[in-house]
Formats: C-alpha cells, structure tokens, sequence
C-alpha cells in the first residue's frame, strides 16, 4: 500500500488569523469567567454597591433618587475592575508564569494576544452592563440620553483602563501588580466621583480629580444618563488622551517575559 507523499490530514500548519483571535478570545473569556476572585471584583462588588447605596442614603446624592446618581457611576467602576484590575492581574500572573512567553512563541502574534484580551474584556463588560442595568432598573432608575453617546464613553473607558491595565502588568512584577491594582481601584472608588460626589471634595482637589479617567467616565455617563445632556466632550477628550498615553506606553514598555 503506498501513500502520497506530503498529504496530511488535518492539514498542518497554522490557521487563519481571524480563527486564532476569536479562539484565543473565547479562551480568555472562559478563563475570566470561570475565576471567582474575578467574578467577586467585576460582578459582586460593583452590584453590592449599587443595591447597599440606593437602598440606604449613606452619602448625599443631592436632590432625586440614589439610585439615578449611583447606576452611572458603578457602569464606571465596571469599566475599571475589568479593564484595568482584572486585566493587570491576571495579565502580569501570565508573564510571570511564562505564559505570555510561550504564546508570544506560537503563530498567534503579539497584537492578536493583545485583541484577543480585549474582545474578553468586552464581552465580559457587556455582561457586567447587562447585569447592573437591570439591577438599577429594578430599584427605579430612570435612564436618559443617547445609547449612542453611553456606547463611546464606556468604550473609549475601556481602551485608556486597558492600555494603563497592561501597562502596569507589563513593567511590574506579578504581586507588585497585584497589590498596586488593587489599591488604585479602591482609591478611584473613593475619589473618582463613583459614589461619592465630586463636590464633596475640597475645591483644590477637585481640580486634579476631574482629569482622572474614572471621574471622566463617571461625570460622562452621568450627565449622559442621569441628564440627558448630548456627547460630553470634555469628558471623551480626557479618556481619549488617556487611551493614547496608556496604550502608547504599553506598545513601548510591555515586557513578555
């Protein structure tokens, strides 16, 4: 019996990009999904605060229902656990375990890695959305505005929290990152306008607070959806600048190994 030289079945060889990305990103997905301290960080807690601080009035909201001023700002903080925390952490764990490395080695390349995680982040935030709309629907809120205008500030959010989120996993070390994302996401918890109004701050600190990326996403949104107001472009001029210095910086600076 002879066989013809150089058939192969499967064919061997590497498959057709768009194949690989969507593959690595339903493996990025899966892998986020399936983490319980991820799912604590961006499904529990930004839900826990929703329903505890609409239902109880802690902080003076000012005039209407809690729930209007807090459902923009948690949007906002899902936005930051899962492009920026999330992502630092698990990202900076992979380079440290060799994981990176060995996929930077394989056909997949880098840029695809690196889309393939943000498709995860996407999908994983449209969950989260899904989720805490209707949490916020369920105890009153009341959304305005243009879904289009909320769509390009979540996303814009998205990139700047990305490219700031591999940015700290690619130039730190795994536990260095993971205690510094932490601490910067209970930091722009406290004063990135998420919960606590940004008039409740003093004046001066105001000033250098309202040019952080999640207060530009918070005040967007709000305005947006608590509002009505039309596109916030002071707001998507800072998260545009922000998307640019971060991801820029992480084009340059991430170490895969």
């Amino acid at each position: 019996m002879t066989t013809a030289t150089g058939t192969f079945a499967p064919r061997p060889g590497a498959a057709p990009l768009p194949r690989m990305i969507r593959a690595q990103a339903a493996l990025e997905t899966r892998m986020l999904l399936r983490n319980g301290e991820q799912l604590l960080l961006t499904v529990i807690i930004p839900t826990l605060l929703l329903v505890l601080f609409s239902a109880v009035r802690i902080i003076d909201t000012g005039a209407g229902k809690p729930v209007d001023f807090l459902a923009p700002g948690v949007l906002g903080l899902a936005v930051l656990s899962t492009a920026f925390t999330g992502q630092a952490i698990a990202t900076g764990f992979e380079r440290r375990y060799g994981v990176l490395k060995r996929l930077a080695a394989s056909p997949l390349p880098r840029w695809g890695l690196m889309t393939a995680k943000t498709c995860a982040v996407l999908v994983t935030e449209v969950l989260q959305v899904a989720l805490l709309t209707a949490v916020a629907l369920a105890l009153g809120w009341s959304p305005h505005g243009n879904p289009l205008s909320v769509v390009l500030l979540l996303l814009l959010g998205t990139a700047a929290f990305s490219g700031l989120g591999l940015l700290m996993a690619g130039t730190l070390k795994a536990e260095a990152t993971l205690a510094a994302a932490n601490l910067v996401f209970l930091l722009l918890l406290v004063g990135g306008g998420v919960i606590v109004p940004m008039d409740k701050f003093p004046a001066a600190a105001q000033q250098v607070l309202q040019f952080l990326p999640i207060s530009a996403l918070s005040d967007g949104l709000r305005e947006v959806l608590q509002h009505g107001a039309g596109l916030p472009l002071a707001d998507l001029g800072i998260l545009a600048v922000w998307a640019v210095l971060g991801l820029g910086a992480a084009a340059k600076f991430f170490r895969w190994e």
